[in-house]
């Protein structure tokens, strides 16, 4: 065992999570919670660990928040990547956001669905020129020879593009979680965390229970 690293544990004590204190629908606790997120000026608060399984095999990284609504959490990404194959071939995921500065956690899992083509367009549009290219030279997941081949391939897109604007490659665009899952993580003194859970009814309706931790 390395015992530097079994040393390493941080308590948590900023506050505690109460029922009392969340709000009945999960959307909106989410909302007051990266509301105090932005407050704080993380960086990347947005940063969401994206999980999916192909054949029983889980796979993640980190992905980017870049709307979210009282139907779900919208990222985008290159349609033909690893992450979109695996989404292909099995629709149900989890994301996870971590802000260790306010000592919280949120665990969410549900089904993905595609933006629609007007979404993404809109998105793409708004995103800075460097990345709209950086859509065009990516053949992400894909085997790269080396960095010069990437810094071409971006160098005659650029060319190609000079004084027009960049249009969104139909591989690339949005997808959207649709949760029926979350949990509300607090930290805790001790490892007693706080762990509040919404799940989704058949009737449609949010259900709270605490969970050990």
């Amino acid at each position: 065992m390395d015992h530097n690293i079994a040393k390493l544990r941080q308590d948590y004590n900023l506050r505690g999570l109460d029922e009392q204190d969340l709000a009945p629908n999960p959307f909106t606790q989410f909302k007051l919670w990266f509301d105090d997120v932005l407050s704080a000026e993380i960086i990347e608060p947005n940063a969401m660990l994206l999980s999916t399984v192909l054949n029983g095999r889980p796979s993640a990284r980190v992905v980017l928040l870049k709307d979210l609504d009282q139907t779900g959490f919208t990222f985008f990404t290159n349609y033909e990547s690893k992450k979109a194959r695996e989404m292909e071939s099995d629709p149900f995921v989890a994301i996870t956001f971590f802000w260790k500065e306010l000592e919280r956690q949120v665990r969410i899992e549900g089904k993905i669905e595609k933006t629609t083509a007007q979404e993404s367009s809109e998105y793409f549009a708004v995103r800075p020129r460097a990345s709209q290219i950086g859509a065009w030279a990516s053949a992400q997941s894909q085997h790269l020879e080396n960095r010069a081949e990437l810094e071409e391939r971006t160098r005659l897109l650029e060319e190609k593009f000079e004084g027009a604007e960049v249009p969104r490659p139909l591989h690339w665009g949005g997808y959207r979680v649709i949760p029926n899952y979350f949990e509300f993580w607090q930290g805790r003194r001790s490892r007693l965390h706080d762990r509040l859970v919404y799940e989704k009814t058949d009737e449609g309706s949010w259900q709270i229970e605490r969970l050990y931790p």
